[in-house]
């Protein structure tokens, strides 16, 4: 999947994980089956998964766009705009060449050239990065972006900011806030590109405008310190030059050679060999290691780019994955010491269609009675792999860790691996109870329920199976199933 397909697989993601009024009516049931069929026209049941979801997310959003226009405005605010790398580069070279790079009334003291300042930068941008790389293969947590990196990933993610966040529809705003995190990679390759570029164009114009005013006018160099003499000077300068004096041939004068080009004894020497020297060690610490960082970068752009990581292990995309297939989910609820209406099996239906697709498999197995969680079949959910496996409580139901929290750690230890565990806590019959005036004795008794099962490692979610709306316990479901996947991946 390439970056131009995920980016639609979002998209669609967006839409088809939210009900129709949510959407505005943008997208429908009828569109979701609609997309599933073009799909299996065009690919069959023995594509591979990756390859379908593709298809089918490219199919249905070239209908939103043209359902939709502001759907192509988010999209394409969300985009990478290659010029915006040519732009930085060509500003950075021309700033280079407007730089007095050699020394202010023709004189250079080449113990202090501005291109000294310059090797300096690059040299702690270097130091930086080493330690963003010890500190990644450490794990420990990543160094904040530079302010430039920043700033560059905000305007590519124009879309995304705060304010035209409250502007973009429910869908649009859930699509940016997911491109933005899946495409953080792909974005920070694209930015230490641009900013490499940027640094060794910077640095050509730099030694690109000392070389054109060098031919115009003749710089002198020599040099004046409060603290070094002549021996001192010739040390320092071996080291800063060296290597550079190595290469090219280009001899540094001897510790008399110094002395006798000292400010204030002498106007100094032409500075040509100097200019030359500082130039072939900017090319070796600036425009050599910026170039092969900026071509890194590039190869992992261009990989990113054309193997987008986006995982396909979450609800969403498996529900598609079955589809394609014409396999159900398999559903497997465990009520505990109650016994769920016929209206709350049609809730649970609902609920699990939003999340897992129109093919589900429910299976609401008889209630475990309270005190029973000790005496579970250990090969009850043994026999084949199911999507999801939920415990099933009222809220009517007081929390108490001895049985509840005991009957999901059982429900846990039993399941598969990779099995997703949820625990779905029904409100329908306490909310029958209290009415409207329950309304706080509900927040209080959710927060009982979360501080318990806090301490067995899982978070409720809370539903009323007898009313019509289950998009917020959809949401939460679909959370905790992605989260799932996520630590079965690492």
């Amino acid at each position: 999947m390439n970056e131009f397909e995920a980016r639609s697989a979002l998209l669609v993601r967006a839409y088809e994980t939210l009900s129709p009024a949510q959407t505005q009516g943008r997208w429908t049931e009828e569109d979701r089956g609609w997309a599933t069929q073009a799909a299996l026209q065009l690919e069959g049941e023995q594509a591979s998964p990756a390859v379908f979801i593709a298809h089918r997310a490219c199919l249905a959003a070239e209908r939103l766009y043209a359902r939709d226009h502001a759907v192509r405005r988010v999209v394409d605010a969300l985009s990478w705009r290659p010029w915006i790398g040519w732009a930085l580069a060509l500003l950075a070279l021309a700033a280079g060449v407007a730089t007095d790079a050699i020394g202010s009334a023709q004189q250079i003291n080449v113990l202090a050239p501005p291109l000294l300042a310059l090797l300096a930068w690059n040299i702690i941008v270097y130091a930086v990065l080493l330690l963003r790389t010890a500190t990644r293969f450490a794990g420990a947590a990543a160094l904040r972006p530079g302010p430039l990196a920043r700033l560059l990933a905000r305007t590519v993610h124009a879309a995304a900011s705060g304010r035209r966040m409250e502007q973009l529809t429910q869908p649009l705003a859930a699509f940016a806030r997911d491109w933005v995190l899946a495409s953080a990679s792909l974005t920070a390759s694209r930015v230490a590109r641009i900013l490499h570029w940027a640094a060794a164009a910077f640095a050509a114009g730099a030694l690109l405008g000392m070389y054109l005013r060098g031919f115009a006018l003749e710089y002198r160099a020599g040099w004046g310190s409060t603290f070094l003499d002549a021996p001192a000077v010739h040390a320092l300068l071996s080291v800063v030059l060296g290597p550079a004096a190595a290469l090219s041939g280009i001899g540094l004068p001897d510790a008399a050679g110094l002395a006798a080009i000292r400010s204030g004894i002498s106007p100094g020497e032409n500075a040509a060999r100097w200019i030359h020297l500082y130039a072939i060690t900017v090319a070796l610490l600036v425009l050599l290691p910026r170039s092969l960082m900026a071509l890194v970068q590039a190869l992992t752009e261009r990989r990113l780019a054309g193997h987008f990581p986006l995982p396909l292990d979450d609800g969403y995309f498996q529900a598609i994955a079955r589809a394609q297939r014409g396999v159900a989910a398999e559903i497997r609820v465990l009520p505990y010491s109650f016994h769920p209406g016929a209206q709350a099996r049609l809730g649970l239906e609902t609920l699990l269609a939003q999340v897992f697709g129109a093919r589900v498999e429910l299976a609401l197995m008889p209630p475990v009675e309270f005190g029973g969680e000790d005496g579970l079949d250990p090969a009850l959910f043994a026999a084949a792999p199911v999507a999801l496996v939920a415990a099933l409580f009222p809220l009517t139901a007081t929390p108490e860790r001895e049985s509840h929290g005991t009957f999901v750690q059982a429900l846990a230890a039993r399941l598969a691996q990779g099995a997703p565990l949820a625990v779905l806590i029904d409100e329908s019959a306490f909310r029958l109870r209290f009415g409207e005036a329950g309304t706080a004795r509900i927040v209080e008794r959710r927060a009982a329920w979360q501080r318990m099962l806090a301490a067995t490692g899982h978070e409720p979610v809370f539903v009323d199976l007898e009313a019509g709306d289950f998009t917020a316990a959809g949401r939460g479901l679909r959370a905790l199933i992605d989260r799932a996947a996520q630590a079965t991946r690492d």
